[in-house]
């Protein structure tokens, strides 16, 4: 089975959208597939499971949250 999902987020603007990219690209590995359009990141996140996928999400989230308070305080 695959699975994928695909996520949105809107930024104030797209500097900040690229710097947060930039922050989290290199954890991408093949899970991930991320870019930016104007000042949102879209990424899509693929797996085999479901219970993956969520590992795999929630992991994302927590990493963009992390350069989202990064780049806030910048």
């Amino acid at each position: 089975m695959k699975i994928s999902c695909n996520l949105y987020i809107e930024y104030d603007n797209s500097e900040k959208a690229e710097k947060i990219l930039r922050s989290i690209k290199v954890d991408d590995f093949d899970f991930v597939t991320s870019e930016v359009h104007n000042k949102r990141i879209e990424a899509t996140i693929k797996s085999k499971s479901v219970s993956s996928l969520l590992h795999t999400l929630d992991d994302y989230l927590a990493c963009l949250s992390v350069a989202e308070k990064i780049v806030d305080k910048n």
